[in-house]
């Protein structure tokens, strides 16, 4: 049969489902199309056969319980929130079936998130058959390939593979397509102090940076370079050659009396830095940096995008 037959005889989409992929361009409308059917006078999702396309109410969809992110920017969400309102779905999330009208997500979270924000009441998904460990697999190795994980969401995606999925660190590298020594250059992140993970995730340092703290054995050595790096705004080459020097401890001043003390460092946790930013950003509507100093001084920078902007946070900050 030709193309053009088998287009005359493929049965047709309502307008009104029509009017919803619009936004989705034609290749994901071509797949979709004859994934709804007219029953009994009234348009209903049919059910969708495995490795098939379709429209699936975002009410049907539980979130994944083996979701490898954990931090989630929410002003990039409401971007895209915004451009899923304007251009629709670009690309279907991944589900498996769990019941009748049942569906668990396998990827996907962001533009899930996103599409309830934008107020769609159903979304193009892709249906595939998995068992608990295949999707933790296909959500851990899915999220990893696209490169939107921060390092420490991929160290922690790499630890679950290893530990729930029973794969060597060689196997893991075949399956993620990258070399072992980078793999264990991840799951060494691990080791580090709770503060310095924080720092890393909310990128306060780099990657490089962090692959320097790791050759320090001592924690509270560690965590010293890090406020200082974070203090000093230190480059990850000042850093590696403070560690091969090893002058990581905090710098030390002298005595009235000739001999040498140890200076006293207030130390503000990461979280509460990241927290005291998002509350003045909030708050002024502007990106706000807080930069701490090693004394518990420091300064805070609020960006303006304009002459108008500035006096628009000059009026916030005038007393009542």
């Amino acid at each position: 049969m030709s193309e053009k037959n088998e287009e005359k005889n493929a049965p047709a989409a309502p307008a009104a489902a029509k009017r919803k992929i619009g936004g989705l361009g034609r290749g994901l409308n071509a797949l979709i199309e004859g994934s709804y059917e007219k029953k009994s006078d009234r348009v209903g999702l049919v059910p969708h056969p495995m490795n098939s396309v379709g429209f699936i109410p975002v009410g049907q969809i539980e979130a994944n319980p083996y979701q490898p992110r954990t931090h989630f920017d929410q002003e990039a969400l409401q971007e895209l929130a915004e451009s899923i309102k304007i251009q629709g779905i670009i690309q279907p999330v991944t589900v498996r079936q769990t019941g009748t009208n049942a569906y668990q997500l396998i990827s996907g979270e962001r533009r899930l998130q996103a599409s309830k924000l934008a107020g769609l009441d159903s979304i193009p998904a892709y249906i595939r058959k998995a068992d608990d460990q295949q999707m933790l697999e296909m959500a851990l190795i899915e999220n990893i390939q696209r490169e939107n994980l921060n390092a420490i969401e991929i160290a922690l995606s790499y630890q679950r593979l290893v530990s729930e999925c029973n794969l060597k660190q060689e196997e893991l590298g075949d399956r993620v397509g990258k070399n072992r020594s980078t793999v264990t250059n991840y799951l060494r992140l691990l080791k580090l102090p709770p503060d310095i993970q924080i720092g890393l995730r909310d990128t306060v340092i780099s990657m490089g940076h962090a692959r320097a703290l790791i050759n320090i054995d001592d924690a509270e050595q560690q965590l010293a370079l890090f406020h200082r790096i974070v203090a000093e705004e230190l480059s990850v080459r000042k850093v590696e050659q403070l560690v091969r020097a090893g002058l990581v401890a905090p710098k030390k001043a002298d005595a009235p009396n000739g001999q040498a003390v140890q200076e006293t460092q207030v130390v503000i946790p990461v979280a509460e830095l990241r927290r005291t930013e998002r509350f003045l950003s909030d708050r002024f509507g502007s990106k706000v940096l807080v930069k701490p100093g090693p004394q518990g001084n420091g300064e805070i920078k609020i960006a303006f995008d304009s002459v108008e902007d500035m006096q628009r946070i000059l009026h916030i900050l005038q007393p009542a």
